[in-house]
Parts: structure tokens; C-alpha cells; sequence
């Protein structure tokens, strides 16, 4: 099949799961053309039957902001047109959606088809797609998708519930490359990989986001920081944010800066993800959890908070360990009670691994898009 992908080519959860299943799809033999307004920064560039297309946005006196959704659809529609395009997936409703839709009614215009399916990740439904400015359009673009999917049951429920969508919608979870995203087996390289940033001893956990205040950073410094009372440890901190200049005069205010380390945005978290023994997700809402996902691939146990879909992935007490949101105390008490019993973590840290690879390889998740975009073609 030739397919094209568009997304939010930034560090989001939505602009990460489009891009690895775009790579994911080449790697199968399919073509897939990327069209957004700059590179998704998990393409390299060298990836075979991988090509992306930008959409340029002009600025013109006349308009105060510059209209993308329109020349995202334009771009698409040459795209679909130049390249033969058998469907499009849009990963996010709102622009994208929209800007699909008109560019299949402009190739239908010239008896092209083009039918598109939609993807929802979460903030597009639970924020932005609720915005009454945007309710309408959303709730539109859904209903004329030539197929939607979702990446829990519990964000299909709440777009049923929310919007009305009275049409089906696939459930296709999130999921990761568990021949990238794996422990390192050799310990001997591992410990000499940790001591970058712990000395021998010290616990590492990490925590992995944009920074935004649904992610509450800062009360991964207030864990953290009562972690330290107990338990020598290293806190890594990958990503940026509107909370980063928060979360680091938190530290400083608590004397434990000298203890956290920045990374900012990393491209190579896979590799950073493994030296960790946990990962800090204490979220406001997550509509599946992405960043817990990669880290029991590497056999590091998430300690988050029991929202949204997070329990579809993590099993409590088992694979994971799952709190209300902002109880720092008990995520405290947990990290604490899991670093002094080693043979339990252990235990864990093995469920974590066999979740990921049981339930949400890649190799089990690309297939099922790639039937659903085989039914969509058969049914219009």
C-alpha cells in the first residue's frame, strides 16, 4: 500500500506513535509519505520507502494567523494525487481531520479517491476537541473519517460519550519496538553506563514528558524528594517544557538539585531509559501512557497515577505500581518500599518486560492497522 502519515512532528505522544508506525510500515514493504510542516524528529532520513513532504505556510498581511489547516489540506491533496496514494491516517482530530476531508472532497471533484482514516490520541478528544470553539468541527471530521481508531478503550468511550459519535471505532493500542526498546543484558555494561549519572549504590529513577502541566513534573520532584530521606537515588528528567523553569526552582528550593539532572529533549531515549530501576508518571491524565510503555519495555516498572488508560497497560502491583493524583506521600512510600525489596522489584521489572512484549510490540499492533486500512479500502 502507499500511505501517508500526518502528525505533530514534535516530541508528543501522538507525533512518536505516527512516526515509529510509519517506519514500522516501510520496514513491512509499504510506502509511506509523511506530510507535515517539518520532519517528525524520529526520521533520519535514511529509511527506505519513507518519504516526507512539507507544507508550506505562507504569512500574508491579511491574515493574523496563518491558515494551515487549509494548506495542509491543499498539500495533501497533491501528495495523494502526484504519488498515488491509496489512504491517508491522520493522527490527531483537530486540524488534521479536517484538512483530510477537504482534500478527499477535492480529489473526489476529479473522481479520485481518497478515503482517510483518523486516529485519537487523547488531548485531541479529552482538551482541545472540547473547546467549544472546536466541538463542532471535531465532532464532524470523526463522523466523516473513513475509520477512526483509538488507542484505549477508555478514550473511544469518552469520544462516544463526549462528542456522540455514533459511528465504530477500532481500538488499536499504543505500541513499541521491543528489539529497540529492551533492557541491556550485559550488566557489566549497564553499571558502567550508570555511573554517568549515579555513583554505585544510588538508585536512578526517570521520568520522561513535555513538561506540560498535565504531566505534573513537579510532583516528581516532591517524590523525589521524599525518596531522598531513605534512599540514596539520581532523579533523570528527559524533556522540556512550559513546567521545566517549576520543577527545577522546586529542586533548588529543596536543596536537591545537585541530585536531578536536566537532559532536556533526548532523540536516543531508548538508551537512557534502561539505566533507570523506575519511571515517574504522575500524570493528571493519561489517555494510555506512552512513556510507561517504553520503560517496561526496558524492564523498568512505571510508578503512576490510576487514570484515564493507564490501567489498560499497567497492571497494579504487578507490572507497575498505580496511585491517586498528587498522592506524593504514597508514590513516595512505594518507590521506597520496591528499592528495599530488590527480589520483588526484580519480579516486577520481568512483568513490565513480558507485558510489553505479550501485549504491545509493534509486530503485534502494526498488523491490525494494516488490516484495519485493508477494510477501509474495501469498504469505500
Amino acid at each position: 500500500m502507499r500511505i501517508g502519515i500526518t502528525c505533530y512532528p514534535t516530541y508528543g505522544g501522538s507525533g512518536v506513535v505516527a512516526t515509529e508506525l510509519g517506519i514500522e510500515l516501510a520496514a513491512a514493504g509499504h510506502e509511506v509519505h509523511f506530510i507535515s510542516y517539518s520532519q517528525p524528529f524520529r526520521l533520519n532520513g535514511r529509511n527506505d520507502g519513507i518519504f516526507y513532504h512539507e507544507v508550506p505556510v505562507s504569512n500574508y498581511p491579511l491574515f493574523e494567523f496563518p491558515p494551515y489547516d487549509l494548506a495542509l489540506a491543499s498539500r495533501m491533496a497533491e501528495v495523494a494525487e502526484y504519488n498515488e496514494l491509496d489512504l491517508l491516517h491522520v493522527h490527531y482530530a483537530i486540524p488534521h481531520s479536517v484538512s483530510a476531508l477537504l482534500a478527499r472532497q477535492m480529489l473526489a471533484s476529479r473522481g479520485r479517491r481518497l478515503p482517510f482514516v483518523t486516529t485519537l490520541h487523547g488531548t485531541d478528544i479529552t482538551l482541545v476537541g472540547l473547546d467549544r470553539s472546536y466541538l463542532p468541527i471535531t465532532t464532524y471530521a470523526i463522523q466523516e473519517s473513513d475509520g477512526v481508531t483509538s488507542i484505549s478503550q477508555y478514550l473511544k468511550e469518552k469520544t462516544i460519550a463526549d462528542f456522540g459519535v455514533t459511528r465504530p471505532i477500532q481500538v488499536i493500542p499504543n505500541f513499541v519496538n521491543c528489539d529497540i526498546y529492551m533492557p541491556i543484558k550485559d550488566e557489566a555494561v549497564r553499571a558502567e553506563a550508570r555511573r554517568r549519572l549515579a555513583k554505585p549504590g544510588e538508585a536512578i529513577l526517570i521520568h520522561l514528558s513535555n513538561f506540560r502541566p498535565v504531566k505534573r513534573v513537579v510532583d516528581v520532584v516532591k517524590v523525589f524528594a521524599r525518596v531522598l530521606r531513605e534512599i540514596p537515588a539520581q532523579l533523570v528528567l528527559v524533556g522540556d517544557g512550559p513546567d521545566r523553569s517549576a520543577a527545577e526552582w522546586l529542586a533548588h528550593d529543596l536543596r536537591i538539585h545537585d541530585r536531578i539532572h536536566f537532559l532536556g529533549k533526548q532523540d536516543r531515549v531508548n538508551e537512557l531509559i534502561p539505566l533507570a530501576d523506575l519511571m515517574l508518571m504522575p500524570s493528571e491524565l493519561e489517555s494510555f501512557g506512552l512513556a510507561a510503555l517504553e520503560a517496561m519495555a526496558c524492564k523498568v516498572p512505571p510508578i503512576a497515577t490510576r487514570v484515564g488508560g493507564v490501567p489498560e497497560l499497567i497492571d497494579d502491583g504487578v507490572s507497575g505500581l498505580l496511585y491517586p493524583v498528587g498522592d506524593v506521600d504514597a508514590m513516595a512510600s512505594g518507590i521506597v518500599s520496591l528499592l528495599k525489596d530488590r527480589d520483588r522489584l526484580e519480579v516486577m521489572r520481568d512483568a513490565a518486560r513480558k507485558t510489553a512484549r505479550t501485549r504491545f510490540c509493534s509486530t503485534l499492533m502494526v498488523p491490525q492497522y494494516v488490516s484495519y486500512y485493508e477494510s477501509v479500502l474495501n469498504r469505500t
